[in-house]
């Protein structure tokens, strides 16, 4: 039982406007969630656009094209579920418990039990799923990638992958820490 349940509250009225206005604050970060959302739909309209390009162009390809086009539809796909994930956890960790999803069939299992630090492990994670697929698109046109370029995406890649695994590391370390 908390210690100061029964105590009186001796706080001066500056303090308490100051606090709830600190507290209430954290509605402001609602707009950055709304530009994600409408992020959201420009990578869906890039994604019909990136689709119907591959529905057009995908005969006459060559299995490396195709192969590139496949992978330009799973990275937008990937980038999409990316944005749902920092959304939903993101509002809920730091704004408000989304009331409308409570008690809806539809509710990801996932929702509400994401925290500060599973959102970054799961974002580096996707960070460098993102990173390889770009990277393995590059690799499947090595014909025509720019070899100097494509060393600083290796480069780039296992510099994600580095931090991930520290992350991940790091994590495992604070949750076996003892008490």
């Amino acid at each position: 039982m908390p210690e100061n349940i029964n105590k009186p509250d001796y706080s001066s009225p500056l303090e308490i406007f100051v606090e709830r206005l600190i507290f209430r604050s954290r509605w402001i970060l609602a707009v950055f969630y709304l530009i994600l959302v409408a992020t959201l739909a420009l990578v869906a309209i890039k994604f019909m656009k990136e689709f119907g390009h591959f529905a057009i162009t995908f005969w006459d390809a060559s299995e490396a094209e195709f192969v590139t086009g496949v992978l330009e539809i799973v990275d937008k796909t990937l980038l999409g579920n990316l944005l749902i994930l920092i959304i939903f956890s993101g509002y809920e960790n730091f704004v408000s418990i989304i009331g409308a999803a409570k008690n809806s069939a539809d509710r990801p299992k996932w929702m509400g039990g994401v925290d500060f630090a599973s959102l970054k492990l799961k974002l580096i994670g996707s960070i460098v799923a993102l990173s390889g697929i770009n990277l393995l698109a590059a690799f499947l046109e090595i014909e025509t990638t720019n070899k100097e370029n494509l060393g600083w995406m290796v480069g780039i890649h296992l510099t994600f992958v580095v931090t991930g695994l520290i992350f991940a590391l790091s994590e495992r370390a604070m949750v076996h820490e003892p008490d």
